[in-house]
């Protein structure tokens, strides 16, 4: 496998890649070996996964630089991502085993109910390639906490960060045949897909997790997937403070130049502010550094969004085109005049493209929120809570946010609605998504 870097097109490396067969073997040595990672004591997971975290910090720069090269991000954003990772471990450190621990929830006369969890067992993680630490901690590293073994497939766009990932677990002590690295393209996704796992974990496009859900459905185990969004933002009348408004959605647009399923790819502006909106948010745009757009073939798809939108009678204020250059760079764009009988209204656009309406009123703002296959986030702005938080929360999405946006706790779920995914990751529930419960009855 050829790694580029999508800033110059330039060969970084080549690297080996997985065949069907080394898969294969990879995945029986993982379930011989399970049995006895499972049975490590929970403090003995959690002493190796704190090591795990502890190399990530001592090695930042070294993986900063690689997840750049390979990926194209700006390089304080591979820095920002890498430490978002390690406090999302912390949290999956501290919480695990109070929701893991067995549990006695009744006594019903001389009956003790209790409830524990057992690990799922031999799960794939197959991860995606714009944030490859952080959606990937989201799941192998409540996965291995449980006691499941992992086979982790990175994407082939972050394949130098997915063998990073993988060095360094191993060296904090995961054994090699429970957390296994697989690398290659889809066809090595398709051998994981054949293989009779426990799990599946898929964080990308929802035209392939669909793929996955159906084709591993007869085999009845949990499938968990991280999928895109469209995710729309609403800038109420009554916002105290505009510029700064313009500047805050601006960045949820643009970060990791919009390649982010929370990024915020639909704006609406009630029209009693919009002019003094737009004032502001221009100026923000055109300043945004952006870095590489990490695959070559989104070039032509970016602009055939806008060219779509443009014979529709949207106008290009800002942008509208690729930057000439031997990297794969596009030029922060704004359309107006725009409405949802365009793509870029409704379909997912994963890059630095921003579609902005006017509307009346609050209720054609939540009518248009809505009007979208996606449900992951949405965004609210306004100086009234109470109104801000009966607007967000006529939106069918998985996260609200108020005054704010494109952001992850750890402390809260992040699950889809419709397309935007199956499944939770994140907060209690996404520890307890790699675990099988058991109900005991205990008499005597």
């Amino acid at each position: 496998m050829k790694i580029l870097n999508p800033a110059t097109n330039k060969l970084i490396k080549e690297v080996g890649e997985d065949t069907k067969s080394s898969v294969t073997e990879k995945f029986e040595m993982a379930k011989a070996a399970h049995k006895s990672w499972a049975a490590q004591t929970m403090e003995s997971r959690l002493f190796v996964i704190t090591k795990f975290s502890e190399l990530l910090a001592k090695n930042s720069e070294i993986l900063a630089n690689d997840l750049t090269s390979e990926m194209g991000k700006p390089l304080q954003e591979s820095l920002n991502e890498i430490n978002g990772a390690q406090k999302r471990i912390t949290f999956f450190i501290e919480n695990s085993k109070k929701w893991l621990s067995e549990n006695h929830v009744h006594t019903d006369g001389n009956t003790k109910e209790v409830l524990s969890f057992d690990p799922l067992g031999v799960i794939a993680n197959i991860s995606a390639w714009n944030y490859p630490f952080l959606v990937g901690v989201n799941v192998f590293i409540p996965a291995l906490i449980a006691g499941n073994a992992v086979l982790y497939k990175p994407s082939e766009f972050a394949t130098l960060t997915g063998l990073n990932i993988a060095k360094l677990m191993h060296e904090a002590g995961v054994p090699t045949n429970i957390f296994v690295p697989l690398i290659g393209d889809s066809r090595i996704g398709e051998v994981l897909l054949d293989l009779p796992l426990d799990g599946y974990f898929f964080t990308g496009s929802f035209k392939t997790g669909k793929y996955i859900a159906e084709k591993v459905a007869h085999k009845l185990v949990p499938v968990g997937l991280e999928l895109g969004g469209k995710d729309p933002l609403y800038v109420t009348d009554d916002v105290n403070d505009i510029k700064q408004v313009a500047g805050a959605v601006a960045e949820g647009c643009l970060y990791n130049n919009g390649q982010s399923c929370c990024a915020v790819e639909r704006v609406y502006v009630n029209e009693k502010v919009y002019d003094e909106f737009m004032t502001y948010f221009l100026p923000e745009i055109k300043n945004f550094s952006t870095g590489a757009i990490t695959r070559p073939t989104h070039l032509d798809f970016l602009d055939s969004q806008i060219q779509d939108a443009v014979s529709k009678g949207a106008k290009v204020l800002i942008g509208g085109k690729k930057i000439k250059s031997d990297g794969n760079y596009f030029e922060p764009t704004v359309l107006v005049d725009v409405n949802h009988n365009m793509k870029v209204m409704t379909e997912e656009t994963f890059g630095p493209v921003i579609g902005v309406m006017k509307v009346k009123n609050d209720e054609e703002a939540i009518k248009l929120m809505n009007d979208c296959e996606y449900g992951l986030t949405a965004s609210v702005y306004s100086k009234n809570i109470d109104r801000a938080k009966k607007i967000a929360g006529q939106v069918d999405a998985g996260t609200a946010y108020i005054n704010c946006c494109d952001r992850v706790s750890p402390y809260l779920p992040w699950a889809g609605r419709k397309n935007s995914g199956l499944g939770t990751t994140l907060s209690y529930l996404g520890i307890l998504a790699f675990t099988k419960p058991r109900a005991w009855h205990i008499r005597g």
